[in-house]
């Protein structure tokens, strides 16, 4: 049997060897966890019973971290929710923005569409934080610095960076607040920026919970 407890609310399961790795969901909080391998499981409980604390790698200590900072910063704030997180600790995030920007018109030469609920997924790849994390829309967008696979963070990210900031960051996005139009993931939408800049940004609200102010 594999011993282990929930990291959020501490309550102890006990499942066959054979569940070692897989996703599961803890009944009493509901946060989402992967079942430990027997040795992993194992090394906690010796390191418990002999009062030491198991050692815990650099990465994993920053995306506990991390996870506590993004569960403080957004609980509670109507412009920036987290639907989702997979891992223990999390390694991929979905965020919704209730934002007012644009998607695509109906045909190619529409004009856009206003839109104000976005769905954003956040992966924190092996590389990351050396590398920033991998960005990407789950809802339509019509912006300079958006695709269908990619969010352009990378030029402005560096390692120091703090995941709940990003999160701001990409929200300041969604809204106009911060696009750029010279080196664009999208040549229509930059056009339509350039074109348009008087009808931006399209949500100037601060993106920033209180808890970060």
């Amino acid at each position: 049997m594999i011993s282990f407890s929930c990291p959020k609310c501490g309550r102890g399961f006990a499942v066959p060897e054979t569940a070692a790795g897989r996703r599961a969901k803890c009944n009493g909080c509901g946060t989402e966890l992967v079942v430990p391998t027997q040795s992993a499981s194992d090394a906690t409980a010796v390191a418990s019973s002999e009062n030491i604390a198991p050692k815990v790698a650099p990465r994993t200590r920053r995306l506990m971290a991390e996870h506590e900072q993004m569960r403080k910063a957004f609980t509670g704030f109507d412009t920036i929710r987290i639907k989702s997180a997979v891992g223990n600790p999390p390694e991929a995030y979905e965020v919704e923005y209730h934002v007012k920007s644009y998607e695509p018109g109906d045909s190619p030469d529409a004009a856009p569409i206003a839109r104000d609920t976005h769905l954003v997924k956040i992966e924190l790849t092996s590389d990351y934080p050396r590398l920033s994390p991998r960005c990407k829309m789950l809802t339509p967008i019509f912006h300079p610095n958006f695709d269908e696979t990619t969010i352009c963070v990378g030029d402005h990210w560096t390692a120091g960076e703090r995941l709940v900031d990003l999160v701001v960051r990409i929200g300041e996005m969604i809204g106009y607040q911060a696009y750029n139009i010279k080196s664009p993931l999208n040549g229509e939408a930059a056009m339509w920026a350039d074109l348009n800049g008087n009808k931006l940004p399209t949500d100037s609200r601060n993106m920033r919970p209180p808890t970060l102010e």
